[in-house]
């Protein structure tokens, strides 16, 4: 029970930590911005909690958010308008998904292999359709997505609770969701239970790349820009949030609330890194030592319970 409670236990000591150790971090503007700089990277794992319950993986989210991106700010650069552009990223981010999971139900490859492979194939294609250069000619009211306020609330996070709520709803109380953590504790007795696993392992794919779409438009509103490069290293930090907030890597757990909380746990490590003044570098080492760290404690608790 301690180790389920641990994130959140992490998450309060880190705030308070950081509201000591530098004036500007409960600032009003401060905690809107790693509101704003968290919630791509949280709607991310969303999708990622979805495929990590399964016990799948997705190394190619970055990729697919750039592409996605992209594209829908090239349908804006060429007066498609907004809403098209909206549609056009979010649409080619659940294509994304869906050829992931069609190619590892279909060529029963494994989804770290398939997912590292069109990590390389979604990245060069973004550079091929651009010839490597961003899309800056974007309709100024299209940064109301990523910059914008609702109730004095950052119109983000209306969005991100949104999307936590759907999610939230189709891995508790929906069928796909009992589905998909099945598949994940076992999938061949789930296959004997009739569970259909080759379509619901797909569709897990597709609603992890709608989400990385949603998050690529949110990007690109926030930059106004539509960057071919961008996303790097996003999926090792939607791949932390989850578990960091205790899913696991084996499948079959995880959800939207531990995803949430670890999410912004590396958040605040982002944002409490650049107001102390530390090397950004770390950032990256803080990153993959907390991975290994959280999937020990995971290791450590399931022999216990098997002791």
């Amino acid at each position: 029970m301690m180790q389920r409670l641990l994130p959140f236990f992490t998450l309060i000591a880190l705030f308070v930590i950081l509201s000591i150790a530098s004036p500007n971090f409960l600032t009003s503007t401060n905690l809107s911005s790693v509101v704003r700089q968290t919630a791509v990277i949280n709607i991310i794992a969303l999708g990622m909690t979805v495929i990590i319950v399964s016990g799948g993986i997705d190394l190619s989210v970055g990729s697919m958010l750039a592409l996605a991106g992209l594209l829908g700010t090239m349908v804006m650069e060429k007066g498609g308008g907004i809403g098209w552009g909206m549609l056009s990223g979010i649409l080619a981010g659940t294509a994304c998904g869906l050829a992931n999971g069609a190619m590892i139900t279909s060529l029963r490859i494994n989804p770290f292999i398939v997912t590292l492979g069109t990590m390389g194939i979604f990245r060069g294609l973004a550079l091929i359709i651009s010839n490597g250069l961003p899309v800056h000619d974007i309709p100024p009211r299209f940064s109301f997505l990523g910059e914008g306020t609702l109730l004095g609330v950052p119109f983000v996070l209306w969005i991100l609770l949104v999307c936590a709520l759907v999610i939230h709803i189709i891995l508790e109380n929906t069928r796909l969701g009992r589905y998909a953590f099945s598949i994940g504790s076992n999938p061949d007795a789930a296959y004997y239970a009739g569970v259909p696993v080759r379509f619901v392992t797909t569709i897990v794919y597709g609603i992890a790349g709608l989400l990385t779409g949603l998050s690529g438009m949110i990007e690109a509103s926030r930059l106004m820009t539509g960057q071919p490069t961008g996303g790097q290293g996003y999926e090792l930090t939607a791949i932390a949030a989850v578990v960091i907030g205790g899913g696991s890597l084996r499948g079959g757990e995880g959800s939207v609330l531990g995803t949430l909380v670890g999410a912004f746990i590396m958040g605040l490590l982002s944002n409490g890194s650049d107001l102390l003044g530390t090397n950004p570098y770390w950032q990256q080492v803080i990153i993959g030592a907390v991975i290994i760290l959280a999937v020990a404690f995971d290791e450590l608790r399931k022999r216990r319970l098997k002791d």
